[in-house]
């Protein structure tokens, strides 16, 4: 495929813009919105994919303030879904969100052949852009990854997030590899897992690619130096408390922003570092508070119930105050 000289103008929403003193510096309106939840792929108790509990899971996250929604990421247990649930998986959540929400689908394999595959068939399903994480297990060189990456954004008309999460991946998207990829028309964006601050730095500052936390933790650091937003695994239990942060900083209100995101710490620290992965944990709370999750597909488990105990706790104490 020939790739255009105009970048792609993007999902077909306006994303919200700040209107206080930060926002009034120049941020950028970012291309996929700002605020995009990993979203779960909910599964039936018998583990099938539940496309219903899909559809209202979603309507949900977009109804509490998410202006995307992130599918068959990490968070999406991606490795375990086929092909099929995957295209499956973005047209239920197209017809259940409308046009004006953006819909990202994953579609990352080892394989450069198999990555184009499933990103013509998300782009056929109706998704609006392509999360590519770094092709993981045969390590490549930078030069190999950059061409990987290259080939999936020349496969399809829509705009690529690349997904940089070594310690999944066993393979760092390296600055300089993104400072190339910059130029490319259709790659628009990076979610960032690298736990690199500075590197995140340099890369905002000499491109215009928009960066997206990736990591809740680094929610609001990232935004206050120029990112555009973030892609969480929190936001499938807790999307208006992370929305919040944003809104804060955008209205100029710093303190209370950094103020919002320290009062999530305790349930992002018992989501993402309590030693279990943020798709157990988030479905053990979805699981728990009577929403679409189900449970997870082997390999892996399910969280045991002290711990769905301590999850529980430590939601309710951030809604409480709240």
């Amino acid at each position: 495929m020939t790739t255009p000289a105009t970048p792609p103008a993007g999902p077909p929403h306006a994303p919200r813009a700040g209107t206080g003193p930060a926002a009034r510096l120049s941020r950028p309106v970012p291309p996929l919105g700002r605020a995009l939840c990993a979203m779960v792929t909910p599964f039936t108790a018998t583990g099938a994919q539940d496309l219903d509990g899909a559809a209202l899971l979603a309507g949900r996250l977009v109804a509490e303030g998410c202006d995307g929604l992130v599918l068959s990421g990490t968070t999406g247990e991606s490795p375990t879904t086929t092909d099929a649930e995957k295209s499956d998986l973005v047209r239920a959540v197209r017809e259940a969100v409308g046009d004006g929400v953006t819909v990202v689908a994953g579609v990352g394999t080892s394989s450069t052949r198999h990555t184009v595959e499933l990103a013509r068939e998300a782009e056929r399903a109706g998704a609006d852009a392509l999360l590519v994480v770094a092709p993981y297990y045969s390590r490549p060189p930078q030069d190999a990854v950059e061409a990987h990456f290259r080939e999936v954004a020349d496969g399809t008309g829509l705009p690529v997030v690349l997904y940089d999460i070594p310690a999944r991946t066993g393979v760092r998207v390296e600055p300089e590899t993104l400072l190339r990829l910059a130029e490319h028309p259709r790659i628009v964006a990076v979610k960032d897992c690298s736990y690199d601050f500075l590197a995140a730095q340099k890369v905002m500052s000499r491109t215009g690619l928009a960066y997206y936390a990736g990591s809740d933790e680094h929610d609001l650091a990232l935004y206050a130096v120029g990112a555009a937003g973030w892609i969480s695994t929190v936001a499938n239990v807790a999307p208006a408390r992370l929305v919040a942060v944003l809104d804060a900083f955008d209205a100029g209100d710093t303190v209370r922003a950094a103020a919002l995101q320290q009062r999530a710490t305790d349930l992002v620290e018992a989501m993402m570092s309590a030693g279990l992965p943020g798709a157990v944990t988030a479905k053990a709370l979805l699981n728990a508070l009577g929403l679409p999750g189900g449970p997870v597909r082997a390999p892996l488990r399910p969280a045991d119930p002290t711990t769905v105990r301590a999850l529980l706790a430590t939601y309710e104490k951030l809604v409480a105050g709240s």
